[in-house]
């Protein structure tokens, strides 16, 4: 991906399980995705909870107990 000098550092680094997304690794694009779904993205999860695909700020908040 040549628009994105960390493309390949970043798909290493997503946990997202969501298999068909085109958006690993392209963050930007991503975290826009799931602004606009008033949800956040799964590299704000750890793994068992990103798992469930409920990415909703109140899960996110939930977590930081």
């Amino acid at each position: 991906m040549a628009d994105c000098n960390n493309y390949a550092q970043n798909k290493a680094r997503c946990n997202c399980s969501y298999e068909p997304c085109s958006r690993k690794g392209k963050c930007c694009e991503c975290l826009v995705y799931h602004q606009r779904m008033g949800e956040l993205p799964a590299c704000y999860f750890p793994d068992h909870i990103e798992k469930t695909y409920d990415r909703s700020i109140r899960r996110f908040i939930s977590i930081q107990k």
